[in-house]
């Protein structure tokens, strides 16, 4: 199947085609030819499977041939993401979609200049790519309508809701045009999700290309299981044997992140960070570095797991591993792109074993051990809390789950099968 065959207008075919875009993906194949006949799509999929297309595409083709221009302060379709990056991502894939038309793709994310934001809206715009936050600021201060938005997106839904931007969404929602066409794309489907989607899609076409919590196939994954204070050297070990492959290493906490790649640095690395106390120029910048070439080495805050996609990324470092399981597959997506091959590493400290325990459950999949041995999880340990962890160092080796051992006690290590396991409620805003 070829995009001809989708019923896309032969104009937007062609662009595609110069831009090296000739067969659909399968998230593509096949959401597009539901959203052309209007109807409300739900698609489950992983980052990195073609959802912007899947849901750009459709929508570009409508506007096209509606052939009006937007009315001031107006937008006539909205795409919500939950992050800076990921928005700018979906901004400029449109904008090339878009490139020698007459629509307008704006892009409005907090970190940024909102004068100049509010400047660029006042003629009105076609597609407009938001984060939830500065959308709402932009309402307020009567900047943009959205009466006459009559296409909305919300992409990794799920990860919104974990940001906690359900009651922004509520706001956001009353001020749509109606009827309209909404398109929801998530990796997980938690059962707020469900709620999520009966709220705001009208009898949905589901569409869906893998499992959710599933891992790219072609990822190579590994653990090892290492002491919290050993995490370094073992990470300057690893990242010496591909100093000219890009790598991202994923921290729990902006103070950690900044910490760790500062160490890098200090150690010849090429590195560079981005998490929630970055501007939006210095994200940008930083990713840029990245993306040429310059910077071989990004450390960064889960505000990066989703929206990145950069094909010539070979390695994922899980340096501490995340509290909420799926954004562990969401991590590791970030490698393996475009049909690439990429290694996902994970470092276990005693105190994580919970954490691995949960994501190895999400993927119904145990992670090959590189190093070490699994910990045993000790009476009474619990998952680290939210924002917890990632910037102190911890001595201790932690029990092992084997006996003979070679480990001093862990501190904070926990039980496995008992049963009791708390679940900590889902990350609020970390960046």
């Amino acid at each position: 199947m070829d995009f001809d065959m989708l019923g896309l207008a032969p104009r937007l075919v062609a662009k595609l085609a110069e831009q090296g875009i000739k067969d659909p993906t399968p998230i593509q194949a096949q959401a597009i030819p539901h959203a052309m006949n209007g109807r409300d799509v739900m698609g489950l999929a992983q980052t990195g499977t073609g959802k912007t297309a899947a849901f750009g595409l459709p929508m570009i083709d409508a506007l096209m041939k509606a052939g009006v221009k937007p009315e001031p302060k107006t937008a006539r379709g909205l795409i919500l993401a939950p992050t800076r990056e990921l928005a700018k991502q979906i901004a400029d894939n449109l904008s090339a979609y878009t490139q020698g038309s007459h629509l307008k793709v704006n892009l409005v994310v907090g970190g940024a200049g909102i004068v100049a934001q509010m400047k660029r809206l006042e003629r009105g715009t076609d597609l407009l790519v938001a984060t939830p936050g500065r959308l709402i600021d932009l309402l307020d201060r009567k900047a943009v309508r959205l009466n006459e938005t009559h296409y909305l997106v919300l992409d990794e839904a799920d990860q919104m809701l974990d940001m906690g931007f359900i009651h922004a969404l509520r706001q956001i929602a009353p001020l749509l045009a109606t009827p309209r066409q909404t398109m929801m794309f998530s990796a997980t489907m938690p059962k707020l999700m469900t709620e999520l989607a009966a709220s705001f899609l009208n009898d949905p076409i589901r569409v869906q290309v893998a499992p959710p919590g599933k891992a790219i196939e072609k990822i190579e994954q590994s653990v090892h299981f290492v002491a919290k204070a050993a995490k370094n050297d073992l990470l300057i070990e690893l990242l010496d044997k591909h100093r000219n492959e890009r790598a991202i290493v994923f921290g729990r906490t902006k103070h950690g992140c900044e910490k760790l790649h500062k160490m890098l640095e200090a150690k010849g690395f090429a590195s560079v960070s981005i998490h929630g106390n970055k501007s939006q120029g210095q994200r940008e910048r930083a990713i840029e570095g990245f993306k040429n070439g310059k910077l071989r080495v990004l450390v960064a805050t889960d505000v990066a797991a989703r929206g990145l996609d950069i094909p010539e990324v070979k390695h994922v470092y899980n340096y501490d591993l995340p509290n909420v399981a799926e954004n562990y597959v969401h991590r590791i997506g970030r490698t393996a792109r475009a049909g690439a091959d990429g290694m996902a590493i994970a470092f276990c400290a005693p105190d994580e074993m919970i954490e691995l325990l949960d994501i190895q459950k999400a993927m119904k999949a145990d992670i090959p051990v590189a190093s070490g041995r699994p910990w045993e999880v000790q009476p009474g340990q619990k998952k680290k809390p939210n924002g917890g962890g990632g910037g102190g160092r911890r001595g201790g080796g932690g029990q092992r789950r084997s006996h003979g051992g070679g480990g001093k006690p862990a501190h904070a290590a926990a039980k496995p099968a008992s049963g009791n396991r708390r679940r900590r409620k889902s990350g609020r805003g970390a960046a």
